[in-house]
């Protein structure tokens, strides 16, 4: 291997740097070329495996880079449906100079967890505006727990943040029955609720949330809206406070 050719180690280097990828027909080898550039690069990572790291890592940042590009773009797009929708319950300053938008499921377990993230920045944060957008994206039990919580968003608004709390902080799975018997502990009757879904012939609210989160590239709950920043993932309280004081000092989640 000592003398392969330039062309050959050119080549490879080309193969190497590109991420070992390479255009079908970029290069003019013959099958003895082919067979020497590729004992070069095995033996290239066999001894230089960091590369395949690196490559990895270099990979996960250009796809992570293309989501939040992507989200930029859609809350530009879509600002009034994700910080103004009228299907939403908001928590906190409702005239709040921040603005977080959770994207939850009542059955995700990091949802659960996250909640008491929202319950420190709304305690601890009095000038923050905190956004609930129904995401029941895990199964028929999470789409008719919503269904209760429409109705109950509808027929008793201000009761709403208690009854989020508690389906979502409960240890039950969240089932039409359970978000009933929710409601039921916070004297809204389950006949009135009943009715409510009864007359309620479609679900625009879910299927704005559903648009929301595949143009913003959300797959999972929870996820966030901060700033003009998609967030994916429980990331914690301690990150959602720092982005909201960048919002606050330059405008921007990352000053």
């Amino acid at each position: 291997m000592a003398f392969i050719n330039r062309k050959i180690i050119g080549a490879a280097l080309t193969l190497l740097s590109a991420g070992l990828a390479l255009p079908q027909g970029a290069l003019a080898l013959d099958p003895k070329e082919k067979q020497e550039i590729g004992d070069f690069i095995r033996e290239y990572l066999v001894a230089n495996p960091e590369i395949l790291l690196e490559a990895q890592q270099s990979l996960k940042k250009k796809q992570a880079d293309a989501q939040l590009q992507q989200a930029e773009a859609a809350i530009a797009d879509n600002e009034k449906a994700i910080f103004q929708s009228k299907y939403d319950v908001t928590l906190g300053n409702p005239d709040g100079d921040v603005t977080i938008v959770e994207f939850y499921d009542y059955n995700c377990g990091y949802c659960k967890r996250a909640l008491s993230d929202m319950e420190a920045i709304l305690e601890k944060d009095k000038n923050v505006r905190f956004v609930l957008k129904e995401l029941p994206i895990l199964g028929p039990d999470s789409l008719a727990a919503h269904k209760v919580s429409a109705a109950v968003r509808d027929l008793a608004p201000e009761k709403y943040g208690d009854f989020h709390r508690a389906l979502l902080g409960g240890e039950d799975r969240a089932t039409e029955e359970t978000a009933v018997a929710v409601a039921g502990t916070l004297g809204i009757a389950e006949a009135d609720i009943r009715k409510k879904m009864a007359e309620t012939t479609s679900d625009e609210g879910v299927e704005e949330a559903y648009t929301l989160a595949n143009n913003l590239g959300i797959t999972g709950t929870p996820s966030y809206v901060v700033g003009r920043e998609a967030v994916f993932g429980a990331v914690g309280v301690e990150e959602l406070t720092a982005k909201v004081a960048n919002v606050r000092a330059c405008g921007k989640t990352v000053c």
